[in-house]
């Protein structure tokens, strides 16, 4: 079974959306024949490898923030403006890049009615798919192909109707040397029985951003669990490998990030049974980054308990404050 996805829900696409609906169709109607009691949720069994699988997860996860777009080697995100931006690594233009990655002026980007075209300048050798461009439309308000300048990779991000350049730089040796967050110590106590929880309508959800941007997220419903003998929700949101949750727990006033950590968690069975693990709770990439557009937990998934599992604030990596 692969891992899922745990980057930042720029985009969280609902491939899983009409499988999740379904599953809670089945549990409303078993709600009206299976009642479920609280001594059902607790710590839950865990398997006989279940160190080894969270050190593999932690591999996971150190891979996908390391990786050529991965978040730690994310350099800048940078909003253009109508019209014709100039773009290079000197002092003079509009977007510019790493110093010292490119020659002062490369090129420009024009943002014209929700499109973004690219041209190169003379003597500059910019790729996309291993061959050199002159001139390229590098965003028609849905795709937004890779482009390449020798250690550095950039393609139009999009928040609400803004459009940037997104640059991830590979020569970043704090990626190459990176090997974790700090952790706490595992513990299966915090290996939890859950349950999903439907809501009887579709139900969308605001979310507010980094940005101070707010939109509007579906949510298939909550998941219950507890922790010596309280009861807790957290509202749900769909992802493409399960159910993803946003969350501040009493931990974030020392320990882990202050503005939450997120977790995606196995869809439920047919009746409504999951499990949360927060020895997989990870910080969100504006935890370590300046240059990301977090989304931030609704002020109901704001737990007033400490969990103290998963992974604790980034220590050396400098990402936004709240």
């Amino acid at each position: 079974m692969g891992y899922p996805n745990i980057t930042e829900p720029m985009v969280i696409h609902s491939l899983t959306s009409m499988t999740l609906r379904s599953i809670c169709v089945l549990i409303f109607c078993n709600s009206f024949f299976i009642s479920c009691s609280d001594d059902e949720l607790g710590p839950a069994p865990v398997p006989d490898n279940y160190a080894e699988s969270i050190e593999e997860w932690k591999e996971y996860r150190i891979d996908r923030l390391t990786e050529p777009t991965g978040w730690l080697r994310l350099a800048d995100l940078i909003w253009l403006d109508e019209g014709e931006n100039s773009f290079g690594s000197g002092p003079d233009v509009d977007i510019r890049f790493p110093e010292g990655t490119m020659p002062d002026f490369a090129g420009i980007f024009t943002l014209s009615n929700d499109r973004v075209e690219m041209k190169v300048a003379d003597g500059v050798t910019i790729t996309h798919e291993g061959k050199p461009v002159n001139e390229m439309l590098i965003f028609d308000g849905e795709n937004r192909p890779r482009v390449e300048q020798e250690d550095l990779i950039w393609f139009v991000d999009t928040r609400g109707d803004k459009q940037g350049i997104r640059i991830y730089n590979q020569d970043t040796p704090e990626a190459d040397e990176f090997d974790g967050f700090p952790f706490y110590p595992l513990d299966p106590a915090w290996h939890l029985e859950a349950r999903f929880i439907p809501w009887s309508d579709e139900q969308t959800i605001p979310i507010v951003n980094v940005l101070g941007d707010t939109i509007e997220r579906s949510s298939p419903g909550q998941v219950e669990f507890a922790i010596n003998g309280e009861y807790y929700t957290l509202d749900a949101f769909e992802s493409a490998s399960g159910l993803f949750l946003m969350f501040t727990d009493q931990t974030g006033r020392t320990e882990t990030y202050q503005a939450g950590r997120y977790m995606i968690i196995d869809p439920p069975d047919e009746d409504g049974k999951t499990i949360i693990d927060f020895n997989k709770a990870y910080n969100p990439p504006c935890a370590f980054s300046k240059f990301t557009t977090c989304q931030l937990p609704p002020p109901q998934n704001r737990l007033d308990v400490a969990i103290e599992a998963g992974e604790k604030r980034p220590v050396g990596w400098e990402g936004l404050e709240f």
